[in-house]
């Protein structure tokens, strides 16, 4: 290393996220380390791994995106920490795990087949349904507090991400707690306060949460459901894939997707969002006021709140990556938080500007994995930031946030804002 470069910041630690999205630490990657190695130590109880390379530029973000040859999801799967040899065959079910090394290959096939179960016209149709619900949660926010303050997160966001996500699904109404559970466990697992204590393997160590041992009342679930969608078939998307010819494997694996990721997507960025226009309240009275479109402040506030902090890819062959060589079998993690706020493609990128134009965030990736629900993600955000300033007024901090600990999902676990006062 260089004497005269600053030393490489640690971004792995999950701790260090539950201070807020580590700003600085970025900026000091990107301009000195965009490339940097990053020691896996023991942490929290789960056991070291072998370190991985930290990629924190827009440019290498996209590349490494972008690049499946080189850069494979399938080699590794896409958490930081590496799965169980065990468990690799079963991860890569999913399409997430999967590398398109060609058209007719199994990950075209199976993101074929969940696109026309996820068109933009079925989302579309339940716009009606996702702005009543954004009107009724929102109302009882405020009419149901005492002190004139509530958190949204358990008032609004979480109900509002689940229930609209389990109506697109079809989920029955009493089976709908069940999801916000699963993804507590498989997503909050780094958290000591949000996630259930742990479940252990023989050895001793935490069992990952994506691994087949803990997943079998999920896929046992999805199998009920879809036996019943053939049955009694509804305009859903679970009918849809119930219909799609998938083989069992492939269903459990597409609802795990669908439930872990289709949920917690406005699930984190949702109260994220509101947390960015409540410490900008010049911005929000612009977006209140309709100065600017809400399809550009929704752009912008997932920008500075991407509701995933990393990706892992897996180096197929030696390559280089910003001057960087990197060896066959190396761990590549690109961090989008950071992506987002490169000031070589964001002008003033500490700044919240809801009409900035264009905003080429990768907060729903980019490439051949870029996310298949980002359509009613946004739709649901829209929704959400449209209602609040015909219902609530300003959003304003009635306490500190609570931020996840994790280096993976950018979530934020309570969110205390008053939601009393004439709305504006």
């Amino acid at each position: 290393m260089d004497p005269g470069l600053p030393d490489v910041p640690d971004v792995f630690d999950p701790r260090i996220y539950a201070e807020g999205i580590p700003h600085e630490r970025y900026r000091l990657l990107r301009e000195h380390h965009p490339v940097a190695w990053q020691p896996e130590p023991e942490v929290m109880g789960w056991p070291a791994g072998p370190g991985f390379w930290a990629v924190t530029r827009h440019a290498d973000a996209v590349r490494v995106l972008r690049d499946h040859r080189t850069y494979s999801s399938w080699a590794g799967a896409t958490q930081i920490r590496d799965p169980d040899p065990a468990d690799l065959p079963f991860l890569r079910r999913t399409m997430l795990n999967q590398d398109p090394a060609e058209a007719a290959g199994q990950h075209g096939r199976l993101r074929r087949l969940v696109a026309r179960a996820f068109t933009p016209a079925r989302v579309d149709a339940f716009a009606g349904r996702v702005r009543e619900r954004a009107r009724a949660l929102l109302g009882a926010a405020r009419e149901q507090v005492e002190d004139g303050a509530a958190d949204l997160v358990r008032t609004v966001t979480d109900e509002y991400a689940l229930l609209n996500l389990t109506d697109l699904l079809g989920i029955p109404p009493a089976d709908r707690g069940l999801l916000l559970d699963w993804t507590v466990r498989i997503i909050g697992y780094q958290d000591p306060e949000d996630a259930p204590a742990p479940l252990l393997g023989p050895d001793g160590a935490p069992l990952n949460p994506r691994s087949p041992a803990l997943l079998g009342e999920m896929f046992g679930y999805a199998r009920s459901l879809a036996a019943h969608k053939r049955a009694h078939p509804g305009d859903d998307v679970m009918t849809a894939l119930a219909h799609a010819g998938l083989d069992p494997a492939e269903l459990e694996m597409f609802f795990f997707l669908l439930t872990v990721a289709g949920n917690d997507t406005v699930r984190s960025a949702a109260p994220g969002g509101l947390l960015a226009l409540a410490r900008a309240p010049g911005a929000y009275r612009q977006l209140a006021a309709g100065e600017v479109p809400v399809d550009r402040a929704v752009e912008e506030l997932l920008r500075v709140h991407p509701p995933v902090l990393s990706f892992r890819r897996t180096a197929a062959a030696d390559t280089e990556l910003a001057g960087q060589r990197i060896r066959a079998g190396d761990k590549v993690v690109v961090f989008h938080a950071s992506a987002n706020h490169d000031g070589r493609v964001f002008a003033d990128p500490g700044r919240l500007d809801l009409g900035r134009t264009p905003n080429a965030h990768v907060s729903f990736g980019d490439g051949p994995h870029v996310c298949l629900g980002a359509h009613f993600a946004r739709l649901q955000l829209r929704t959400l930031y449209e209602e609040w300033p015909r219902l609530l007024p300003a959003p304003e901090l009635a306490g500190p946030p609570r931020r996840l600990v994790s280096n993976f999902i950018n979530g934020i676990t309570r969110l205390p804002l008053r939601v009393s006062g004439p709305p504006r």
